[in-house]
């Protein structure tokens, strides 16, 4: 048998390393890698193959603490060394830094093979923050259900009051005031209607391809915004279709590339407005507190101002707006239909780039 099927072989007893949720790579104690799991994969947007011809220094912004600690426990000075790091998310892509927390062990005491395993140190804040996004939505539908119906009874009866008294009154100028009543009656009523309609209508369940959600969005978009702004479009062509409801989920993304293309308003008139749609495929994701093998990610990227700073921790609470005459419901509704497909929403924000992030388990 020939030396590299022999190694092959020999490699296969790491396969279970694929279904770890952090990144891990077995190398030689010079940084050559031997193998890299689906995460390392996943986060670095390459093949394992093509990871294979490249050393694990060549992924880190400074070299030296790895270099060092893999040579220290190469040489069983130390079992196992942790320290943390930064690294790129592609060897060419400087500007792209991803901080971890790396823990370097021996295998089996073999001098020419160890283990590092790399830690996202933002990966465990963002779990908590999707436990609590998706805790906070429990609770904000039952104060919506609860809310509504305190509501909409007394609601009605000072709409049917007003009308009643309408009729009683000769005065045009008095039933002016009559009318504002009943037209700010209806606009509450309709105000609660737009709230309950996610948690009232059942999902219609059928083969959902996501990119014919984003060009039914793209399409959309651009009819409203025809001048000043570019809807580009970034696939991953080879993503596969998913159970879901279609409508919702072009509702959801449409409800945040709306929002996206109105903060674009002063850019879209010097003509350089832009938003991406871009879809990834995810290996190894956890959400909430269940792992899924595959999912889909949507990224839904604008060059705008950003999030106001004091609304980003509530932008998905209701009626919550960074836009005077905003109703502050359109990212509350996103995200309860995309919870409702098992996923999750989240969202990165600085001047001149926001980043709103969907994540849809894929069977």
């Amino acid at each position: 048998m020939s030396r590299s099927r022999v190694a092959s072989l020999d490699l296969t007893r790491y396969d279970a390393l694929d279904l770890l949720a952090t990144m891990v790579a077995v190398v030689q104690p010079n940084g050559s890698l031997l193998f890299v799991n689906a995460m390392l994969e996943t986060v670095a947007g390459l093949s394992r193959r093509t990871l294979m011809r490249t050393s694990l220094l060549d992924w880190f912004v400074d070299e030296r603490p790895l270099r060092d600690t893999l040579a220290a426990v190469a040489r069983n000075e130390v079992s196992t060394a942790r320290f943390d790091a930064v690294m790129r998310r592609a060897p060419v892509a400087a500007h792209e830094h991803l901080p971890v927390h790396v823990i370097v062990t021996q295998i089996d005491h073999q001098a020419d093979r160890l283990v590092v395993e790399m830690l996202e140190i933002e990966q465990q804040t963002r779990q908590d923050r999707e436990e609590r996004a998706l805790g906070q939505v429990q609770v904000t539908k039952e104060l919506i259900r609860n809310l509504a119906h305190e509501i909409k009874n007394p609601l009605g009866g000072i709409r049917g009051a007003a009308q009643l008294l309408e009729m009683e009154l000769s005065s045009r100028e008095l039933t002016d005031y009559t009318q504002v009543i009943i037209r700010e009656a209806d606009r509450l009523q309709a105000l609660v209607d737009r709230l309950l309609a996610p948690h009232r209508r059942q999902q219609v369940v059928g083969d959902v391809n996501v990119h014919e959600v984003c060009e039914r969005v793209r399409s959309l978009i651009l009819a409203e915004f025809p001048r000043g702004l570019k809807v580009r479009r970034d696939y991953d062509t080879s993503l596969p279709e998913f159970r879901g409801d279609r409508e919702q989920l072009i509702q959801a993304v449409l409800n945040i590339a709306h929002n996206a293309a109105q903060a674009l308003a002063e850019r879209m008139d010097e003509g350089d407005a832009c938003i991406v749609l871009r879809t990834r495929a995810a290996r190894q994701v956890t959400i909430g507190k269940q792992r899924f093998k595959l999912a889909l990610e949507l990224h839904i990227e604008d060059n705008g101002p950003g999030v106001p700073e004091e609304i980003r921790d509530r932008i998905f609470f209701p009626l919550v707006s960074g836009r005077d005459g905003g109703s502050g419901l359109g990212l509350t509704l996103a995200q309860t239909f995309v919870q409702q497909h098992q996923g999750t929403i989240d969202c990165v924000s600085e001047p001149g780039r926001t980043i709103f992030r969907i994540v849809i388990p894929l069977p």
